[in-house]
């Protein structure tokens, strides 16, 4: 696994039996890469930063489970291989993570368009998350989708800005039900940095 890597091919799927040999040794170094990519914001909100090696362990991930066989992987290959960031980009799964059934559905109503409203700033220049186009987050009825995928691309200046020790960059949602703000750690700063081309 090598998160410079901008597609998984298919000769970088690992035969199930092989997978499920090495997977408790893979989720725990999966875990350390995860670490640093996981930025909360405001009390229900998670950026979860993807790659290549989160992308790939979800794939394996997905066919370990369902054992779909050859034309899962092709499927799964076409789903996942748009969440790596391609060199000046980076890519989030956000997650509205809420546990309670009701409290959850109610808030999903009060969040129509989040997926909109959410950015991120480096030194104080500002870009819009794109959300991924594959379906429509936000339902007729205003309710939002508990699971979005965003695309947050820079511009050279922002990114050589990012990859410098001591950057300020923000991550925010300024949704009328929802306005939070947080500021990235150095760890994840250096983490994300290696999301861009040299």
């Amino acid at each position: 696994m090598t998160a410079q890597s901008r597609k998984i091919e298919r000769s970088d799927i690992l035969p199930m039996a092989e997978y499920e040999k090495q997977r408790n040794d893979l989720k725990k170094k999966l875990i350390e890469i995860k670490r640093d990519r996981r930025v909360a914001i405001g009390p229900h909100a998670t950026f979860y930063f993807e790659n290549y090696d989160t992308m790939w362990a979800q794939v394996h991930e997905m066919l370990f489970i369902e054992r779909g066989g050859e034309d899962q992987i092709v499927d799964e290959l076409a789903a996942y291989n748009p969440l790596i960031p391609q060199g000046k980009e980076l890519v989030a799964t956000f997650m509205i993570e809420i546990d309670d059934p009701v409290q959850r559905e109610q808030t999903l109503y009060s969040l129509g368009y989040i997926e909109d409203k959410i950015y991120m700033s480096v030194n104080g220049k500002k870009t819009l998350a794109v959300p991924e186009m594959d379906v429509d987050r936000t339902t007729e009825d205003g309710k939002t989708s508990a699971i979005h995928f965003l695309h947050f691309n820079l511009s050279e200046d922002q990114i050589n800005a990012f990859k410098k020790e001591g950057a300020e960059i923000i991550i925010g949602i300024e949704h009328d039900s929802y306005a939070h703000m947080t500021k990235l750690n150095e760890a994840t700063r250096r983490s994300l940095s290696n999301d861009f081309g040299d």
